[in-house]
């Protein structure tokens, strides 16, 4: 529980989980991810369970080693580099282990590792795990069964196959820097300004890692796996995006109309802004009364019905702005919510943690790491009714465990 003074500035410092307990309990995942796609994704299976083992480069000439995601972002005073706040947030429940596998004795010991993994995750582009001898074709020689998962930039069959990928060039490449320019009538492509590409990405890779996992269950097979960046993101932004286009010859635009529309976003109200969306017809009859529209609604065919209402929903958007902004946000959610029209209070970032409903469910957790001190965590927002995910480890320092991991090898090797 947090303590609310005015905002909550107060937090009750969370203890560490003793043990695993969620669904993936049992499994071990060897992580060769880094950035946020992988290290996202493998995170969520780390939160279910799943013993992972983080490999990361030793420092190079020019310092910094691991994961590039350890050194951005500004520390609290005293603090060592080399624990970015986004690297925090990414890689909790995470053993890290430091091998150079550009060396004899590197290579030894990773191998050594896949022999006691059900999984190995990689966005090492795959000419790269080729040159170190660590192929899927290489790997499966030392564990026939293992699931074998590639965070690939591109798909091996396309012509981009091999190529660098980040969010920046996936959002650019997959149309995602299209919608805003069909939403404002602003030609120039713009960028989501969130992670968009790497996490929507990630998702998919926890999601196959997993179906892979009960393959091998049912069959005894492991298999590789493939993660696209570019045809996972396109997949997702074109679920609703490809709309008429759907059909052959194609009826109408590219873009739901209803989602590429200027007025559709937060409305101010006296006081701020709430989110606010009747959807069904008896709903937005019901607003149009509160508004004073009744009469003057049930005459305009342009909003009588679902099909009518999204093809013009940049006029009927555009109108419930010039209503919301007579009353206040909280005499909205006073006013709708009985009647159950979906309406909520818009927060800012600054907002999200005491927003009541998060603060109740503790999203956000507040953590000592016996380095950095006080840190935030976002809990799994998942909840398992047996097997709940937890959090039992600190994201690690660089290479804190590779003696530890070594060592229980060299105990395995020798049973």
């Amino acid at each position: 529980m947090r303590c609310a003074v005015g905002r909550l500035d107060v937090a009750e410092t969370k203890k560490l989980a003793k043990d695993a307990t969620g669904p993936l309990k049992g499994i071990r995942i060897l992580d060769m991810t880094s950035v946020v796609n992988g290290a996202y994704g493998v995170q969520i299976l780390a939160d279910q369970g799943a013993e992972v083992i983080k490999i990361e480069d030793p420092a190079g000439s020019r310092g910094g080693g691991g994961d590039i995601m350890r050194w951005s972002g500004h520390l609290p005073e005293g603090v060592k580099p080399g624990m970015g706040p986004i690297f925090l947030t990414i890689n909790r429940n995470k053993r890290s282990v430091v091998l150079d596998l550009k060396t004899p004795e590197g290579q030894r010991a990773l191998r050594r590792l896949v022999k006691s993994c059900d999984a190995l995750v990689t966005s090492v582009r795959y000419q790269g795990m080729k040159r170190l001898g660590l192929a899927y074709e290489d790997i499966v020689e030392l564990k026939p069964d293992i699931v074998f998962v590639h965070a690939a930039g591109y798909g091996s069959d396309g012509p981009y196959a091999g190529e660098p990928a980040y969010d920046d060039l996936i959002q650019s490449a997959s149309g995602c820097a299209d919608i805003l320019p069909r939403t404002d009538g602003n030609p120039v492509p713009r960028i989501v300004p969130t992670l968009m590409a790497d996490k929507v990405s990630g998702l998919f890779l926890s999601q196959a890692v997993t179906a892979a996992l009960l393959h091998r269950q049912r069959t005894g097979e492991g298999q590789f796996v493939e993660v696209p960046m570019f045809e996972c993101v396109t997949s997702f932004l074109m679920v609703e995006h490809l709309f008429d286009h759907v059909f052959e010859p194609p009826t109408g635009q590219y873009g739901y109309t209803r989602v590429v529309n200027p007025n559709r976003k937060p409305f101010k109200t006296r006081d701020g802004y709430i989110g606010l969306l009747p959807y069904t017809d008896k709903q937005w009859d019901q607003f149009f009364e509160i508004a004073g529209w009744g009469e003057t609604i049930a005459k305009d065919p342009r909003f009588s019905d679902y099909v009518t209402r999204n093809r013009h929903a940049r006029e009927l958007y555009a109108m419930v702005e010039t209503v919301t902004q007579e009353r206040t946000t909280q005499e909205w959610l006073d006013l709708l919510k009985p009647l159950s029209i979906p309406v909520v209070r818009t927060n800012r970032l600054d907002e999200l943690e005491t927003d009541p409903h998060l603060a109740s469910v503790e999203l956000f957790e507040t953590y000592e790491h016996p380095d950095i001190g006080a840190y935030k965590q976002i809990r799994p927002p998942v909840r398992f009714s047996k097997t709940p995910s937890n959090i039992r480890r600190h994201p690690p320092r660089l290479g804190e465990h590779t003696a530890e991991v070594l060592a229980e090898i060299a105990e395995d090797e020798e049973a």
